[in-house]
This record gives C-alpha cells, structure tokens and sequence, in this order.
C-alpha cells in the first residue's frame, strides 16, 4: 500500500488536490446479509502484506540492501516517524504462528511479495543467490500450503536491489529488463511448482509518481521545484521508470507463458492501482475531466498492457517526453496478462481547471488549461484518519464496471482494500481493536462488489490490506491498516481486531 498524504501527490498527478467523495452507505447501520455464499463459487478470499512492510530480517542471513534501506537511512526525514523496515513486522521469523492466524480467520490465500535482494543480494543470478532467502520463502510457501491456504506472489513490491540502482540507476535503464527477466525466471524456476498465481509488479504508478516525482518514496529522485532531492527531474524521468517497468512486466510475462505456463499451469498477471474519479457536474468538460484523470492514473500502465499503446489523451499532453514502443514491443505487451489485479481505496470529485504557470510544475503537461482538480469543501460523507480516503465503497462497483466495458472484461482480483487508522500511542490495546469503522469500509465495498459482479463483471477474488499493521512506505508506524493489531513496543504480539472477528464470521457463513 502506498500512503498517498503527501501534499504534492494530486498536485503533480493532474493538479488535483485532496477533497475526496464520501459514502453514506458505508456508514448506514442498516445492513443487507452479505456472507462468503453472496460471492460465486471458487471466489477467493485474502490478505496481503509486502516483504519490506512485514518480513524485517533486514541484515541479516545474506539479504542485500534495497532502496527502501538506503532510502530510510539517508532520508529518515521523509518517513513521518523516522522509522525503517529493519524490523517491521518480523515475518521472517514469525510466519509460522502468521500462518495459523490466517487459517483461524477461514482466509483462502495469502498475498505476499518476494524480496528480490534476499533471492539476489546483488540484483543478478551472476552476484550470487542467497539460499537462505529461498529458504524462507520455500518454507513460507509450504506451511501456507499446509495449512490450506494458496500463495499469491508478487514478484516486485518496489524493494529493488541497491546494487542495480548503483551500477545504472535502477528502473531509468533499459538494462533493467534483462535483470528484472533473470530474476522471475528464477522465482518461477523455483517455486512455480506450487504458485500458481504470479503478480509481476505492484503498484508501478506508485513507485513512478513517489520515487520520482515527489521524491517521497525509494530511490527520492525528483526536480528542485517538486520536493527535497539532491538529483532527478520530475518532468521527465517518471514516464522513462514507468515504461521500463511496463516492458518489465511484458518481458515476465511472455517467459512464463512460453517457458514455465504450460507445464506448470499457473497464471501471471499484474497489480494497478485507480481512484475511482466523479464528474464534480455533468458538464462536458468535468466528464472529461475525469476520463482524463482515470487515463493518467490507471490507463497509463493498463492500456499499454492491454493494447500495445498509452492513451491518446497522454500521447497529445505529453508529447515527446512520453517515450514509444516499437511494433515488436507493442505486439508483446497487446493483453500481456492473464488477470488483473487492482488496488482500491476512495474516490475523487473531478473538474476542469484553467490556469497557467511559467514553470511547469506539471510531470504531464507543459500546457496547464486542460488538467484535472478535485472540488475542496464538498465531502458527502465518512472520512477517515488519511486526508486523502474518504470511504466511497460505490466507485469500486463503478471501477469494475468501467474496466469491464473499457478493456474487455478481464478476470479481476481486487489485491488491497482497506482502510487506516492513526497510530495512538496512548490508546490501550483493547480500545485500539475496536475497529467499527474498518467494518463498515469491508462490508461497504464487499457489497458494492457483489452487486457489479451481478452485472457482469469477473471477479475472481478480494484481498484486503492488510493482514497486520505493518511499516506503511512513508508514513512509518505512524498508521494502521491491518486487521490484525501489532504491538511495536512490546514484542511484536499480534492480536486479532473486531474487523478480523467479522471477517471471520463472514467467511463461515453461508
């Protein structure tokens, strides 16, 4: 998950600035059934986590620095609380009573993300494999087997090897992809035979728009007008990362259907993340406001990927900063996945803004007078602990509907949906797991699910982020997501909040 409270986020992505829709609904007490049988057979439901927010271990059994490391240790400034992945959740060694905890919840999977420096300390099979690392995740996916539960592995969560950053700037060469190939190959070599579901990227417009526009994220490039960083350029290397990434993600996936697909019989896909965006009226201009603002937010990564070539609208606002796939490129990305995973959250209000600037502040345009805002002042309903989340459980049935229609209805697993609470350090545990409004926001956006795979879209299952309170990127531990409480100043115990309860309840019923 990627905390979106910086306040250049909506600013840098299309001058929009935060004034998020809310739900009545979610906060109505006056609940319809809604259990596992409200969902098509086979639907599966999980958690997730990512490998530099929860495993810890960070130095030790042969483990290389990632740019999360470094990024946390130079620039503790840029991490609310100072804080750094070091120890996080400790599920390097804890996996095991994780695991139990997730079966005594009913969860059928369990949403992970390897680590590509503990596999590959130096970034490459040729820098040595660290055995170790695969150890933990060969143990780690045989006691969810085990224990009954299927592992869905993302194979990069935005942890990339130090050694690669150093050697040739990591995601801004094109050298990348050749690395990035060797290792999932690996991974697929050697743990394939029991994942079956494979995720080639997490979130590449968070690891774009935050490690190289803002600054605020791992590796903390960005121009001097954009944010604190000692080098980059806000207005260029972000659709340079973004398209090395996308050709990463083509060249994963293309090896695993000819190499390891046929015989292995699983399915490789990727995860994106969208806000839902709302015409703020319905003139013409606020409808293609919002368009425009969906196009640079989830068009960007899922056109490409599903026919070859950005949007139009990012063709004629970007111009030439926006780089070009050749015809073979283009071929080899055309429905270069087999599900879509999508992450969701809130929704915005969109409209047109008219304004201009002699310095371009913009990483999309250099001409401001077609961009998009958010409304400020017009919440219409529930907010939350995060300036930028309000709970708005219609726009994830309204997202389905508008990928179906758009890009051909794929099979979907919705791979994070949740909602933070501030980190209360004074707050006793007993009060801190009383998680009333995470319920509302679960069962709000279940419901609203349900109902859009009633009108025809394929979804095949729900992960809800996240499965323990864990280091969230730039907000440190200053915030909690899981539904599972964990103890950072007493030993890292982990105890199940109301929301795990319910969850649980949920999952038996029928």
């Amino acid at each position: 998950m990627a905390i979106r409270g910086h306040p250049l986020f909506f600013f840098l992505l299309l001058s929009l600035q935060a004034s998020i829709l809310a739900s009545t609904e979610a906060a109505s007490h006056h609940f319809s059934p809604l259990n596992r049988s409200s969902f098509p057979a086979g639907f599966v439901f999980g958690a997730g986590s990512s490998a530099y927010q929860s495993e810890g271990a960070a130095l030790i059994d042969g483990r290389g620095p990632s740019i999360w490391d470094t990024f946390t240790r130079q620039h503790p400034e840029k991490i609310f609380d100072h804080s750094n992945g070091d120890v996080a959740d400790d599920m390097y060694h804890r996996y095991k009573e994780d695991v139990v905890l997730m079966k005594k919840i009913g969860l059928d999977a369990f949403r992970f993300s390897i680590s590509w420096s503990r596999i590959l300390p130096k970034g490459k099979i040729s820098g040595g494999v660290n055995q170790l690392g695969v150890k933990f995740y060969n143990n780690l996916i045989d006691e969810l087997l085990a224990n009954g539960l299927q592992p869905y592995v993302t194979l990069f969560h935005w942890d990339l090897p130090q050694a690669l950053e150093d050697e040739y700037g990591g995601f801004l060469s094109p050298k990348i992809v050749d690395d990035y190939r060797n290792y999932v190959d690996f991974c697929f070599k050697t743990f394939g035979n029991r994942v079956k579901h494979w995720f080639t990227l997490n979130e590449p417009y968070a690891y774009t728009l935050f490690g190289y526009t803002t600054g605020t994220f791992a590796p903390g490039r960005c121009s001097s007008y954009a944010g604190n960083c000692s080098s980059g350029n806000s207005a260029t290397e972000p659709y340079i990362v973004a398209h090395h990434l996308i050709l990463s993600h083509a060249a994963g996936v293309k090896l695993y259907r000819e190499k390891y697909k046929p015989y292995q019989k699983g399915q490789i896909g990727v995860t994106l993340v969208t806000h839902w965006f709302v015409p703020i009226s319905q003139s013409t201009t606020s409808r293609k406001a919002a368009q425009r603002a969906i196009d640079f937010m989830l068009g960007w990564f899922l056109h490409p990927m599903t026919y070859g070539d950005y949007p139009h609208i990012m063709r004629s606002l970007v111009g030439n900063r926006l780089p070009k796939f050749t015809d073979w490129q283009s071929k080899m990305l055309q429905k270069s996945y087999d599900f879509l995973g999508v992450n969701y959250y809130t929704s915005n209000y969109a409209s047109n803004v008219m304004f201009s600037n002699s310095v371009n502040l913009s990483m999309f345009t250099d001409n401001r007078a077609n961009m998009t805002t958010v409304k400020n002042g017009i919440p219409i309903g529930q907010p939350t602990d995060l300036n930028w989340l309000y709970i708005y459980p219609k726009g994830i049935r309204s997202l389905m509907l508008y990928i179906k229609d758009k890009y051909g209805n794929p099979p979907i697993y919705i791979t994070e949906n949740g909602i933070a609470e501030a980190n209360n350090n004074t707050l006793p545990i007993k009060e801190a797991l009383k998680d009333k409004v995470r319920i509302l926001y679960h069962y709000g956006h279940l419901s609203h699910l349900s109902k859009a795979i009633k009108e025809g879209a394929d979804l095949k299952g729900y992960f809800l982020w996240s499965f323990l309170d864990d280091f969230e990127w730039d907000a440190g531990f200053t915030v909690r997501f899981g539904i599972n409480y964990v103890d950072f100043k007493n030993g890292l115990k982990r105890y199940p909040k109301y929301s795990a309860f319910w969850f649980k309840k949920f999952l038996k019923m029928k």
